[in-house]
């Protein structure tokens, strides 16, 4: 039976061919959520997910679930909202904000993994340049759906996201896409594969594909003025 590594401080990541079949992906236990950690994983396609109050874990899944910029599918529905123009868009001014409404939609006991600590993580990620939220607004400017992740190159890795209306976060991710297509990203790596991504147009490719694509684009570098949006979602069309 394979072990799983316990990650020291300041300790590299050990290879992703060293993860587990099952659970699917788990590489590596312990050590912290500190900057230098969080960028040294993502630049090599692994991020954290754990639950409290257990030790942090690694994961490197295979398959990937990844969504190419260009093949992400608009439904007739969603079209019918962008159109609507009844919500509103911002970026980055309530990044704790989209964290903690992730955490809190997540009424399958899989939200708790979206703790203070890693709150606290992302937020001096966001802070640096790192992680950026996409929010969406309805017209008295409440907050009712978006994402967050972190961009890295031309990668955008997508943490997670939520919706109280309709569509909300389906918006936030045409909205995401709308950037990263300026910033001539090449994948948003959604890690594992969900029927709601999949009708977005997300696909899974082979870990070691992944890496392949990652290894070609992470030493990218972009402009950071893509990361801003019209004030409607209409505009998005």
């Amino acid at each position: 039976m394979r072990r799983i590594r316990q990650l020291k401080h300041n300790a590299d990541f050990p290879p992703s061919a060293e993860a587990l079949e099952y659970p699917n992906g788990l590489l590596a236990v312990g050590g912290e959520l500190d900057t230098p950690t969080l960028l040294a994983a993502y630049r090599r396609g692994i991020f954290p997910w754990y639950e409290e109050p257990q030790p942090v874990l690694w994961w490197t899944p295979d398959p990937r679930s990844v969504l190419f910029p260009g093949e992400l599918h608009v439904s007739r529905s969603l079209r019918k909202t962008l159109r609507g123009d009844t919500l509103r868009l911002d970026v980055d001014r309530r990044f704790p904000q989209v964290m903690r409404n992730c955490a809190q939609l997540r009424g399958d006991g899989l939200g708790t993994w979206i703790d203070e600590t890693m709150i606290n993580a992302y937020s001096t990620l966001q802070s640096q340049g790192y992680a950026h939220s996409i929010e969406v607004l309805d017209n008295s400017g409440a907050l009712v759906g978006g994402l967050y992740g972190v961009a890295l190159g031309r990668v955008f890795f997508g943490e997670s996201m939520f919706s109280r209306v309709t569509d909300a976060s389906k918006v936030a991710l045409v909205a995401l896409i709308d950037i990263l297509r300026r910033g001539q990203f090449h994948m948003i790596d959604c890690q594992m594969e969900s029927e709601h991504l999949n009708s977005l147009g997300a696909r899974n490719i082979s870990r070691l594909d992944f890496e392949r694509r990652l290894d070609q684009t992470i030493g990218m570098e972009t402009n950071a003025d893509i990361w801003q949006l019209p004030a409607s979602c209409g505009e998005l069309l």
